[in-house]
């Protein structure tokens, strides 16, 4: 791949250059040449960085190039050198690396390269993540935002998303997007992009911005992993100055304790899951009635393991009791994130029919 093998092009006027054919250069054409300019040790280091099927291409139409004339040479040196240089920076979005990749290959395989890299990042990048805000964020943005716009967002979002979205927008309004959404066509590939990049910048501006129950949350979560003895300490001063807010952070908060509001499967499946001496541990440290309830989830014989290992346990300190409880307390919810398990937080909302 040496760059004497466009000995032909290196001497502007040579008269073997005015008997070549001008021709309309493709992608692979155009990369192929770059490569031939900067000489086989610049040019083998770079090949290294590609993956086999843009080697194979490369080098399919390096073999079939033939002899390229100078003004022709140039004239694609100058093509990448301008898309370089023009601008002060650079930016980075679907929309320019589409552009350039239409360019640069022909369009059949533009197209499947374009398939394959924009479906899995759609899904992965910016739907799972505007679905993931809260549903009031999503539906303050909608409402500033055309019926047919807000159809084709939420088409896209999760179903179970786009349900408590809807009825947070009014019953007019809600009206007017559903029936745009069933009525709704394959929206343009240009106006799908649009959206998509507008929801992109947006999304990050919203994300940096917590909920005031997203703010409780993590107190929650914090709380749940304060020492008992600091978080008693601390409680009764805080219901005093902040009552209403405490008590709604102590709402969420999940306590080894809550555990026995699983279901028995849910529970046997937490206990089964932990570590080592993990689970004798934190019920050493239990009120009678929560290790019973234990306990009683367990088969006769796991029971009675279970008993004999606790006794045989000695005394034990009451951080390690904590660090055990905490650590099931977070195996649950791990299970629940996975959605082996279901905390007992999650049916709050959750209307019971006689």
């Amino acid at each position: 791949m040496k760059a004497t093998t466009m000995t032909k092009t290196s001497v502007p006027g040579r008269v073997a250059d005015a008997g070549l054919r001008r021709r309309k250069l493709k992608g692979p054409e155009k990369a192929a040449i770059l490569f031939l300019c900067l000489g086989e040790k610049r040019g083998s280091d770079l090949m290294q960085k590609l993956d086999e099927v843009d080697i194979q291409k490369l080098t399919r139409a390096m073999s079939g190039l033939g002899s390229v004339s100078a003004p022709q040479v140039e004239e694609v040196m100058t093509e990448f050198t301008e898309s370089i240089t023009n601008g002060s920076g650079v930016v980075g979005s679907f929309a320019i690396a589409e552009s350039m990749l239409r360019n640069l290959l022909p369009t059949d395989q533009a197209d499947a390269i374009l398939k394959d890299i924009r479906g899995p990042l759609k899904e992965r990048d910016l739907w799972a993540r505007f679905s993931a805000l809260n549903e009031n964020v999503i539906a303050n943005y909608l409402k500033g935002e055309h019926e047919q716009t807000a159809a084709a967002i939420l088409s896209n979002v999760k179903s179970d998303v786009a349900a408590k979205v809807l009825p947070l927008l009014g019953v007019e309004r809600m009206e007017g997007i559903i029936e745009r959404m069933i009525k709704m066509e394959a929206v343009p590939h240009h106006m799908m992009q649009q959206l998509e990049e507008a929801l992109t910048t947006d999304i990050a501006a919203a994300s940096s911005q917590p909920t005031a129950s997203e703010l409780q949350q993590r107190m929650a979560d914090l709380f749940n992993k304060l020492d008992r003895d600091a978080f008693d300490r601390i409680a009764p001063g805080l219901e005093e100055r902040a009552a209403d807010m405490f008590n709604a952070i102590k709402q969420k908060m999940f306590t080894f304790d809550d555990l026995v509001k699983l279901d028995a499967m849910g529970l046997a499946r937490v206990m089964r899951g932990v570590p080592g001496n993990t689970l004798p541990m934190a019920l050493r440290g239990a009120s009678k009635e929560v290790r019973d309830h234990f306990l009683n989830v367990l088969p006769g014989r796991s029971r009675d393991m279970l008993l004999d290992e606790m006794n045989s346990m000695g005394p034990v300190r009451g951080r390690d009791v904590r660090e055990a409880q905490t650590a099931m307390v977070d195996y649950a919810k791990e299970l629940a994130d996975e959605e082996v398990i279901r905390l007992p937080m999650d049916d709050e909302e959750d209307e019971l029919i006689a």
